[in-house]
């Protein structure tokens, strides 16, 4: 059985250049780049890294790669990440793991933020299969709801709960997470700034704008997609 993860890692690879500053988000395919990067260290050891994922930067430890915090990066040459679904604009959605806060900094200071995954993630249009999640300051919680509501009377939020203890699910940042349900996903650009618009929300899980490029692997073979945006 054919491993797309793996095949979109191998034409990822080839983007890397000795010397650069690489951000990597989370998941096997970044897991199987790293690992192909590993695989020539004399080009591995020039290079710098930074990730928001605990188990990424984990991950990177163990191989002995040099790890940089982002908040002693300005810039970043590239950032690898997947993500739940993305459209032919290449805008995405990424919905699991609540650290799209700091994905989406990553995103927004590379010169290039790639996507890389399998064809099964691309759809024609994003849609409602996956929620919209939302950062929350604590204090801010009742407005937050009060104005998603007013916005979108039709949609259901949800707030993450946390599996291991009693309470809230809470951010790497000390802050709550919520997933926004919608029977039909609004516009893009309206939701983008609508939601950013609303005091007490840090971020939230749509990549809009920011992909310059995507990596896709299927039965076809290797994809390189740029956005189509109007």
């Amino acid at each position: 059985m054919r491993d797309y993860k793996m095949e979109a890692a191998l034409a990822a690879v080839e983007f890397i250049k000795e010397n650069q500053t690489i951000g990597l988000g989370a998941g096997t395919t970044i897991f199987h780049l790293t690992d192909l990067l590993c695989s020539n260290p004399g080009r591995a050891k020039t290079l710098t890294f930074v990730s928001s994922s605990f188990k990424t930067r984990n991950y990177l430890y163990k191989k002995g790669l040099k790890i940089q915090s982002s908040a002693f990066t300005e810039n970043l040459d590239i950032y690898f990440d997947g993500c739940d679904q993305f459209d032919k604009a290449l805008n995405a959605l990424k919905s699991g793991g609540g650290i799209h806060t700091s994905e989406k900094v990553l995103a927004s200071m590379a010169t290039e933020f790639i996507l890389i995954g399998d064809d099964g993630k691309s759809v024609a249009a994003l849609d409602h299969t996956y929620p919209l999640v939302i950062e929350i300051l604590p204090e801010a919680l009742p407005l937050v709801l009060s104005k998603i509501a007013f916005l979108y009377p039709e949609s259901n939020v949800t707030l993450r709960m946390s599996s291991e203890k009693d309470g809230a699910l809470i951010s790497d940042n000390g802050n709550l997470l919520a997933d926004i349900k919608f029977p039909v996903l609004p516009p893009l650009a309206e939701l983008n700034v609508s939601i950013k618009m609303i005091p007490g929300i840090v971020e939230h899980s749509l990549f809009y704008g920011l992909a310059t490029k995507a990596v896709i692997a299927g039965k076809q073979g290797i994809t390189m997609m740029e956005p189509q945006r109007s």
